[in-house]
């Protein structure tokens, strides 16, 4: 079981967590809301866990240009 840490902007992998067993708590699920969950948590039929997130570089890009906020994508 790997739990996958990618950019929810430009896809790409920012980290990857492989344990035989993972506990949602430890990882902070717990305190996101159902919402949040189904937005940002993918669990996959192999028993992998996919979290969007952010990368620095997205983040970078997002701090210089506010107005990006606005859209869906902002990487073409």
């Amino acid at each position: 079981m790997s739990i996958v840490y990618s950019c929810r902007h430009c896809g790409n992998e920012v980290g990857r967590i492989n344990q035989p067993v993972i506990d949602t708590e430890t990882l902070g699920l717990d305190k996101l809301s159902t919402d949040d969950l189904k937005e940002m948590v993918l669990f996959k039929q192999n028993g992998d866990v996919q979290i969007k997130t952010i990368c620095e570089n997205c983040e970078a890009s997002l701090g210089q240009n506010p107005h990006y906020h606005e859209l869906d994508f902002f990487i073409q």
